[in-house]
């Protein structure tokens, strides 16, 4: 039997614009060895992020981005398939950031222990994870949302939207989502609970959530950008809250929107209406306060107040579509790469 390798999939080129398969390389390298103080991980699921987008470019950003010929980035829920470390045993579980490959070394800093038989173990990649601890934060710290506000999501079903809209209906709010298609507007409506859903593919976007929204909007949570945001902006009330944690609308961008500056009027309306808008990279400035937002997600999760929707894709060599599909937004739920069956 032939040994086994370490598949790892490297960026090859850097994209201009939209990725495309060509700046993704499938390679096949020896599995690394395992040094005193380290373990040896073998990944079992891969989270597929917007945020990678931003990795593949060299434009200065608040993270390095990833070399030519090195190994795409990402967090991945993992096995201890080897251990030289008095902290980890063979068999146990842990949330790492080995990215797109089958195999990881870590001296354990890092790692999030999991235990040696978790239930729902890809759920540490989104709803108790980056994304959800994405929401229940920008959400609740940043937009502090009241009873009876009205609070406007965009993405509504992906990964982030669908819990901070969920969170808000928690907290008293009438949400109003923003999602592409009839399917996803009516899953956010029917199944999350959401008090609307307007399709951002409609031509009358913009006529549809003013309607929506006839006493404005006091909380908007902002991942997406672009058009959704130029349809919300005339919306927010005195006093609103904007928390900003993505634009995936721009990422692919290669120069500045068409059309005349619209920068001044972005300006006017937050100092007009004395709005509040802030961007945030969730563990660098959350990091310390991710006990509390687990303790919380799992409470609702066990009492069935929070609905969580996986898109669960089948082998590390898809990831490169998969992640292509994503920008574009044809995932529906958390985007998730099963890599490996587990051991």
């Amino acid at each position: 039997m032939s040994q086994p390798t370490n598949r790892q999939i490297v960026l090859a080129s850097r994209p201009t614009g939209a990725p495309t398969p060509d700046n993704f390389r499938l390679e096949n390298n020896s599995i690394p060895t395992v040094k005193d103080g380290e373990v040896l991980l073998r990944s079992v699921y891969l989270s597929l992020d917007p945020y990678m987008r931003g990795r593949m470019s060299d434009a200065k950003s608040y993270a390095d981005p990833v070399a030519i010929g090195e190994t795409m980035v990402g967090g991945t829920v993992c096995q201890v398939v080897e251990s030289n470390h008095p902290n980890f045993d063979k068999g146990e579980w842990v949330l790492g950031f080995t990215g797109w490959q089958d195999y990881g070394i870590s001296d354990g800093e890092g790692l999030i222990k999991m235990g040696m038989n978790p239930s729902h173990p890809s759920y540490a990649l989104g709803v108790m994870g980056m994304p959800g601890f994405t929401a229940y934060m920008g959400l609740l710290d940043i937009g502090q949302p009241k009873e009876g506000d009205t609070l406007v999501v965009a993405a509504a079903t992906g990964a982030v939207g669908s819990m901070v809209g969920q969170i808000g209906k928690l907290k008293g709010c009438r949400v109003i989502g923003v999602a592409g298609g009839e399917e996803k507007c009516r899953y956010a409506t029917e199944q999350l609970g959401f008090d609307a859903c307007i399709d951002h593919k409609a031509e009358d976007f913009a006529e549809q959530l003013a309607a929506a929204c006839d006493q404005g909007i006091d909380v908007y949570f902002e991942n997406v950008g672009g058009k959704v945001f130029d349809a919300v902006l005339p919306l927010l009330n005195t006093g609103a809250r904007v928390p900003l944690c993505g634009l995936i609308s721009q990422y692919n961008a290669t120069s500045l929107p068409e059309g005349p500056d619209r920068m001044s009027m972005l300006m006017a309306q937050l100092l007009i209406k004395r709005i509040k808008m802030q961007g945030f990279i969730i563990f660098d400035d959350y990091g310390h306060r991710y006990d509390e937002f687990a303790s919380q997600m799992t409470q609702w999760l066990s009492e069935g107040k929070i609905h969580y929707r996986e898109h669960l894709v089948e082998g590390l060599e898809n990831a490169p579509e998969a992640f292509i599909g994503l920008l574009e937004g044809k995932n529906f739920g958390k985007l998730v790469v099963k890599t490996n069956e587990p051991v």
